[in-house]
């Protein structure tokens, strides 16, 4: 049995001062939590695709807060809330009150103005979500979602993420975190190639 607390040296890793937010008292381990999480997961999406709009009623901070909650509001008592402890990645948490409202304003702009074609938008709004890390945890799985449904409101079709899951240490996931520190440094073409491929 994987510790609930164990994480890959790549992930946030959970306080266990967190273990009294859980609220499904039958999660004890990792493989508890990860499938509690993911069928979470499955029903945020499914509310996601039921919203009814364009692409930008997306890019609203109360869309970006309820989507997280939709997804792991069965899990967590603090899903849909910011963050208020520093990580071991992301912003100062006192700065995401800021920043997420200024992305959400550049990806507009990049829309209204055909700044960059669909995918990169797309890739370009997951990664700046996964700088911030708005979320005490879920910022990959909330940001790839975030994606997901933006390209398909702008009538593209979701991405593959490398066509497995991303929740197990591996290949995989180092090509998605080498991919993300790509675009650290404003190399942008491996995680476009990652989020396709």
């Amino acid at each position: 049995m994987t510790d609930l607390f164990q994480e890959p040296d790549d992930a946030t890793p959970l306080d266990p001062a967190l273990r009294g937010d859980l609220l499904q008292s039958w999660i004890t381990s990792r493989a508890d939590l990860n499938e509690a999480e993911e069928e979470n997961i499955v029903r945020g999406a499914t509310w996601g695709r039921r919203r009814r709009g364009e692409a930008a009623d997306l890019l609203t901070e109360h869309f970006v807060k309820t989507l997280h909650k939709q997804m792991f509001g069965e899990v967590w008592k603090w899903a849909g809330a910011y963050r208020k402890g520093e990580l071991n990645i992301g912003i100062a948490p006192h700065l995401i009150v800021a920043q997420i409202p200024a992305m959400l304003d550049d990806v507009r702009y990049w829309v209204e103005h055909n700044t960059y074609a669909p995918d990169e938008i797309a890739a370009r709004l997951h990664h700046r979500l996964t700088q911030i890390h708005a979320f005490p945890n879920g910022n990959g799985r909330h940001a790839r979602m975030m994606a997901d449904l933006f390209i398909e409101r702008l009538g593209g079709t979701a991405f593959s993420w490398g066509s497995g899951t991303l929740a197990d240490a591996g290949t995989l996931r180092d090509r998605y975190v080498a991919a993300l520190q790509g675009a650290d440094h404003h190399n942008i073409e491996p995680l476009l190639a990652f989020m396709r491929s």
